[in-house]
């Protein structure tokens, strides 16, 4: 069931992301004739301003690139630990894993805010290549928005004011607002004189970050690398006792693997290889393939249920051999294999139920549900998918730069001789899963989304939405989603109470959110018989738009 809701306006080139200055961003770049990329480089760097807790030039990014000819590109500017680290730094202060699963919890919070729990990041070498490699326009001039909005300011929205103001002490984490405060200058361009949050609708100005911005424009993205802003970062990391240094940043290497590829529905699906979520994502995908699902009533008790044990399958199968030392790549590709994605769906036909619990290790190394994601395309078919986060972030503002650096130490296990231990130069897992549906050497998905362990979950559904139960783009991200990220399975608000009941019924535990719009924040832009459509996930205030 491939063929879109057709829109009232046929638009050549398209962006949709979850900050609606973004989106504006985007176009204005799509309007003056920059292509997909620019548009997306653009946006990116307005969503580091509007969203600093989330994403910026401090973080880490992965992302997906399709050249009008269909040649599928992954650029991985995931972060790394620096060199200086030690695999027993902080053992004598673990307190133990968070009671979510997102990291592990170190007296004084030490590797998840502050100087000490920063990694090398990749996001702003990352948007270098990318743009040297693909984009059209001028790098100086993808900078206009982000630098105005840094300067004129701009509007605390409801999504924002809920990061900064939601309980992450609960699971054992410092608060996002709180982290705010650690330096002078979070505590100068953030809260108020007493102390307070900004409120939904306050003006933030962060004229620091405006001059960062402009240094970047005139000077490029290795400014942050090897320049006068990467010696400003490592002195300021340095006085306050992190372990980044400029070396860190001059070496820090970005990967370029091959994407990861698998059929569902006879078109192929295209993702991040580990250590990003791809191979999860596919496998989840791999199993819903094995079912007609078009025949069943969308988001029925039946329904639920083979999603949910798709997705417990591929989170139990991928976290062990995130946890096995002697995994191979070759391990991951089996999961894939048709005779194991024909064993599980067997499981799934009989009625088994995938044990994650009992399978899961102490603690799972997930990413912040506070990343954010953009899709972009343009009459080209150039198209591009890109992911990134600051991680759990640090709420370390290097003196005078604006920018918040990421906290991607606290995935690390600090117990040394462990898979997941500290070790200078690691690289970060990541759930983050920036994907692509080609039919043939046509894009014609690109979608993600942020949201931690709810990210494949979140995709997959969005794509087999689109693919399965023939909605448009805005409908795919919209309809109420379900998420299995243990054995119980989580449903949206939107969803029956019958429903519910009977998916109970089954045996199974079933806790309700109480939002509306629920477990990750899915972005996605469709390009069916030449016609681009977007959609955006109404719980992150977001839009698609384009020219």
């Amino acid at each position: 069931m491939l063929t879109p809701t057709p829109r009232a306006r046929c638009f050549r080139s398209m962006i949709t992301t979850p900050q609606p200055e973004a989106t504006d961003a985007g176009v204005e770049v799509l309007a003056a004739g920059g292509n997909a990329v620019d548009a997306a480089i653009a946006a990116a760097m307005v969503q580091g301003v509007v969203d600093p807790l989330m994403c910026g030039i401090g973080g880490m990014a992965d992302m997906q690139i399709v050249t009008p000819d269909g040649t599928r590109h992954i650029i991985d500017g995931l972060g790394t630990s620096p060199a200086g680290v030690r695999p027993d730094m902080w053992e004598a202060d673990l307190l133990g894993p968070t009671t979510d699963g997102f990291g592990y919890r170190v007296a004084g919070f030490v590797n998840e805010t502050g100087a000490q729990s920063v990694m090398t990041p990749g996001t702003l070498r990352a948007f270098g290549r990318l743009h040297a490699r693909f984009g059209s326009l001028p790098w100086a001039d993808l900078f206009a928005a982000a630098i105005r909005l840094a300067r004129e300011g701009w509007l605390v929205r409801p999504h924002t004011y809920t990061v900064l103001t939601q309980n992450e002490r609960r699971y054992g984490r410092m608060n996002m607002g709180e982290k705010l405060a650690i330096t002078p200058d979070g505590r100068r361009i953030y809260l108020g004189e007493d102390g307070s949050f900004p409120s939904v609708g306050d003006t933030i100005i962060n004229p620091d970050l405006a001059d960062t911005l402009i240094h970047l424009r005139d000077h490029g993205a290795e400014a942050l690398y090897t320049g006068e802003l990467a010696t400003a970062v490592a002195d300021s990391v340095a006085a306050d006792g992190g372990f980044l240094t400029a070396a860190d940043l001059a070496d820090y290497e970005l990967h370029e693997p091959a994407p990861l590829t698998a059929s569902y529905r006879g078109l192929t699906v295209s993702a991040a290889p580990a250590p990003a979520g791809g191979v999860q994502l596919l496998q989840t995908l791999g199993i819903m393939d094995r079912f007609d699902l078009s025949a069943l009533e969308h988001n029925s008790p039946e329904h639920i249920r083979i999603l949910a044990e798709a997705m417990k399958t591929s989170l139990r199968d991928k976290e062990r051999l995130w946890n096995q030392a002697d995994a191979s790549p070759e391990d991951f590709a089996a999961l894939l294999t048709a005779d194991s994605l024909d064993a599980a769906a067997r499981a799934v036909r009989s009625g088994e139920k995938a044990d994650v619990d009992a399978a899961r290790p102490q603690v799972s190394t997930h990413e912040s549900r506070h990343t954010t994601h953009l899709c972009a395309a343009d009459e080209s078919g150039l198209t591009i998918s890109l992911t990134h986060t600051l991680g759990n972030p640090s709420g370390y503002i290097p003196a005078g730069t604006g920018f918040v650096l990421n906290g991607g130490m606290s995935t690390f296990d600090p117990r040394p001789g462990h898979v997941n231990s500290i070790q200078p130069g690691k690289r970060r897992n990541t759930t983050m899963a920036p994907v692509v549906v080609m039919s043939g050497d046509e894009p014609v998905v690109a979608i993600g989304a942020p949201g931690a362990s709810w990210i494949t979950p979140a995709v997959a559904q969005g794509i087999s939405n689109i693919l399965d139960f023939g909605m448009n783009a805005q409908e795919a991200v919209m309809a109420p989603r379900v998420v299995a990220t243990s054995n119980a399975i989580d449903i949206s608000n939107r969803i029956p109470r019958r429903v519910q009941t009977a998916v109970e019924d089954m045996g199974y535990e079933v806790r309700r959110s109480a939002l509306s719009y629920a477990f990750a924040g899915v972005h996605a832009l469709t390009r069916f018989e030449g016609t681009l459509a977007g959609g955006a996930d109404p719980q992150r205030d977001g839009y698609a738009s384009g020219v």
